[in-house]
């Protein structure tokens, strides 16, 4: 790291614009835009490149939040930055560790809403499954969180701060004397797989990934991050290009009958303008394949028939089918399909020459499975709306 440049007295005087509305967090801007900020409140602009530099590895390859602490930076500097700037990210209100190690976030953002995270520990890997709205509008009918309205979308810093709230707790942030990349990785992969669509929070989702793929901050692949989506189809071409991750698609039927009913969206964009839409993403993206997931519901979508329509759908499109046992939650409205149905489903899936891997639950105990997701506020407010209804 080059050595600072001095900071001379011009830099304490010049004219600073600082925040209306109280100080700024750093956490979620963009390269250009700390530039930007950091310029704002009063670094030269021959200096901002290399105090982005400078900054944004404290921030995002060390984990500090102190700026006190950021001691390639000289003290009038630091005090500087501590009087426009804050670094934070959301706080964790309720942290559940499940019998099989996974361990489900309950996360406050600003204005007291609150989502949540999954970690799920693997052998030789962890992954992060991070939410992008609160709440969600495609009222999936198989899955927990489309049962609740959606709030607002998050910000990239709330988004990029799941992360780094999850490393806080793995503990994986680099020692002092250590370079990031000598040690193993305990969160190594990402999926945006939890609350909300993020194809209908597109700019935050992308800057938040930009932010996390960044070389010198948390440096995770591209190939590490998984991006979930129901099918909108207008934003996959941009995934692919501005983006750059794999992509999931959350297939779940056979036919346009069956997807309207258990992704509603399909009504807009139907199976056919989907599949178009994904014939082109890896040469695109130049990803490896495409995931497929598909949640096996008894008697609704997991005949031979079903397998051997999926079949037919993805001809042509580098895939990987994951099955999904469906993960019952309270009020559902469909069982799962017993061991030996969705075995038999695989089977046909995997001699048609398609990876067929079937999901196995994790956290349902604490309800961090696949589909089981929804905010505790939530769950404690309906309670009580029903209860003020009765009196």
């Amino acid at each position: 790291m080059p050595a600072p440049a001095p900071i001379t007295q011009d830099l304490l005087t010049l004219p600073r614009k600082l925040p209306e509305g109280g100080p700024v967090n750093l956490v979620g801007l963009t390269r250009d835009g700390m530039r930007d900020a950091l310029i704002a409140a009063g670094t030269p602009e021959k200096q901002a490149k290399m105090r982005t530099g400078q900054v944004w590895q404290w921030i995002y390859q060390k984990g500090v939040r102190d700026f006190a602490a950021m001691t390639n930076l000289a003290k009038s500097y630091r005090e500087l930055l501590a009087e426009t700037f804050v670094i934070e990210i959301p706080e964790v209100v309720e942290r559940h560790v499940s019998a099989d190690g996974t361990r489900k976030y309950l996360v406050r953002i600003a204005g007291g809403h609150e989502v949540e995270t999954v970690y799920i520990p693997e052998e030789g890997r962890g992954t992060l499954c991070i939410s992008s709205q609160v709440g969600c509008t495609l009222t999936c009918s198989f899955c927990h969180t489309g049962t609740q309205r959606l709030v607002r979308n998050l910000t990239p810093g709330e988004i990029v701060g799941q992360v780094m709230l999850a490393r806080d707790d793995l503990g994986e942030w680099p020692e002092p004397g250590h370079h990031p990349h000598d040690e193993q990785r305990l969160l190594s992969n990402i999926v945006l797989m939890g609350m909300g669509e993020p194809l209908y929070n597109f700019e935050s989702v992308r800057d938040a990934m930009k932010i996390t793929m960044d070389p010198e901050g948390i440096s995770l692949s591209r190939r590490r991050i998984t991006l979930s989506t129901s099918g909108v189809v207008p934003e996959i071409a941009r995934t692919a290009e501005e983006i750059g991750c794999l992509l999931a698609v959350s297939f779940h039927a056979t036919t346009n009958e069956v997807r309207d009913r258990l992704v509603p969206i399909n009504k807009k964009w139907n199976i056919a303008e989907l599949l178009e839409a994904l014939r082109s993403y890896p040469k695109v993206s130049n990803s490896e394949r495409i995931t497929f997931e598909y949640v096996m519901l008894k008697d609704v979508n997991d005949s031979d028939e079903d397998a051997h329509r999926l079949i037919e759908l993805i001809k042509g499109i580098p895939a990987k089918i994951n099955l999904i046992p469906f993960n019952e939650w309270p009020g559902a409205p469909y069982q799962r399909s017993s061991n030996n149905r969705i075995r038999a489903f695989a089977d046909i899936i995997y001699k048609a020459g398609y990876a067929s891997p079937i999901r196995k639950p994790r956290g349902e105990d604490i309800m961090a499975a696949c589909g089981q997701l929804k905010s505790e506020s939530e769950r404690a407010r309906k309670p009580r709306r029903v209860e003020a209804a009765r009196l």
